[in-house]
């Protein structure tokens, strides 16, 4: 077992090596990613706090089941990401219920951030842009709400969007362009 100082020093990729010596070592990679991916499954869905932890559990043990399997040409957080896409999926599909909003609130840096790239006026204090942000993010449609969420909350480039949700850089590209006028049209409403 290493210390948490070195767990916090070692890339990725030193883990998932670490990892498949050792099985064991994967728990580092699970120290790494579950609050992430925790936020990231209560963004994008509404589901209760025990059932994302449901999906974060599956997340992880079909990762760690399917280590070997692991191509290092991509990034192990888009890797871990596809995961976690795909079990949001299965879950709603289990569910037979669309997520209508995104159960977990947005703090203020997060609202920011994203309307920052609209050129939207703050006029507002950031708690009630925060709330305005949070609502008009409920209101959109599933795919738009999951790419403006893995570009500004997950901080996610183009090219892991796409290994995420396995669309082409250019697809990506036009879904977040109309993700953002989506987003525009109902701020401004």
């Amino acid at each position: 077992m290493i210390s948490e100082d070195d767990q916090q020093a070692k890339t990725d990729e030193e883990l998932v090596k670490l990892a498949l010596a050792d099985r064991d070592a994967f728990l580092y990679l699970v120290n790494r990613y579950q609050n992430k991916l925790f936020g990231y499954i209560r963004k994008i869905t509404d589901v209760s706090k025990e059932d994302a932890e449901d999906i974060l559990q599956d997340i992880f043990l079909k990762a760690y089941l399917n280590l070997n399997d692991f191509d290092t040409d991509l990034k192990f957080s888009s890797w871990i990401f596809r995961i976690a896409h795909n079990e949001v999926i299965s879950a709603h599909r289990k569910n037979k219920a669309r997520p209508q909003n995104s159960a977990a609130p947005l703090d203020e840096n997060i609202a920011e951030s994203i309307t920052a790239d609209f050129n939207i006026a703050k006029k507002i204090d950031d708690k009630l842009l925060a709330a305005k942000v949070s609502a008009v993010l409920d209101k959109l449609k599933k795919e738009c709400r999951e790419i403006i969420i893995l570009k500004f909350l997950e901080e996610k480039s183009y090219q892991e969007i796409s290994d995420i949700i396995k669309k082409p850089m250019g697809t990506v590209a036009s879904l977040m362009n109309r993700a953002k006028k989506e987003f525009k049209k109902k701020y401004d409403q």
